[in-house]
């Protein structure tokens, strides 16, 4: 049994405050027992192109990595950062970082599907796009807790991608997200049952809530979603913290009774990711 503990924010552009908010919510569940902990999408900055353009760091460097990689060591945590700036040698990606308790970026994601939509909100028209350069790997990571499964926000639609991590081992799948209201508010916990159910995987959602200074509303209500697709702890839409624990026997009790990857008559393999 692992304990997780989720981290859920109101971003904004304001990279110290958002980052000191981070610090004490992960001091805060390391007393409570967390051995990992995850942050939503855009954790670190949340606003326009130009902050964060303005902020990018080349990856394993710049003051925000460091101070992230001093949270885990200090808190002696595994620290998952749903999404934040790295400048690439073409544009910049939004991209998880993990660090282990040492403080070591161990792996990291580059997003892969970019959200160019229009929503029914005050915001309206967003295109991910004109800010960001997808990514092209499909990423599990193995840790002392399990094989991490790692996606973010938008990729929740995509079930090729999740039926991929499953193929590679994903017993955990990560969604750090900054899911709209309107979004969230009618698809969020459907889409995320889904994967949860189709992998037989736990899933952990942790999501931005709330009303940001660059006029965004995000739904918020991060949730762990265990194999069966139950969700075993959620929040609302404020600024919270949560914390709890993860079986994996129950994971593995239920891909032996009803194993159905050895049933599927498709082959679920993701071949090719399109440029």
């Amino acid at each position: 049994m692992q304990r997780v503990g989720l981290i859920q924010m109101t971003s904004g552009p304001d990279v110290e405050q958002n980052l000191a908010y981070i610090a004490r919510q992960a001091q805060v569940l390391a007393g409570q027992g967390a051995e990992w902990v995850v942050t939503p999408e855009n954790a670190v900055v949340l606003g326009n192109r130009e902050d964060y353009h303005s902020h990018a760091e080349a990856f394993g460097q710049g003051p925000m990595q460091a101070e992230l990689s001093r949270i885990a060591r200090d808190n002696q945590l595994w620290l998952l950062v749903g999404s934040m700036p790295i400048a690439r040698a073409e544009g910049v990606t939004t991209t998880s970082i993990l660090f282990n308790p040492q403080g070591a970026a161990v792996a990291h994601y580059d997003k892969l599907h970019m959200f160019d939509v229009d929503v029914a909100d005050g915001h309206q028209r967003y295109r991910e796009s004109e800010t960001f350069t997808p990514g092209n790997q499909v990423v599990v990571v193995p840790t002392p807790f399990g094989q991490l499964g790692l996606s973010i926000c938008y990729d929740v639609r995509f079930p090729n991608l999740y039926a991929e991590l499953r193929r590679l081992g994903a017993q955990i799948l990560l969604v750090p997200a900054a899911f709209t209201a309107v979004t969230g508010r009618a698809h969020w916990e459907v889409l995320l049952r889904a994967r949860a159910i189709e992998t037989q995987c736990w899933v952990i959602a942790v999501g931005q809530g709330g009303h940001h200074p660059c006029g965004r509303e995000t739904w918020g209500h991060s949730m762990i979603i265990n194999p069966w697709g139950e969700v075993v702890a959620s929040l609302g839409q404020s600024p919270a913290n949560l914390v709890a624990d993860i079986e994996l026997d129950q994971l593995d009790r239920l891909r032996r009774t009803m194993p159905i990857i050895e049933h599927t008559r498709f082959d679920n393999q993701f071949k090719e990711i399109k440029s």
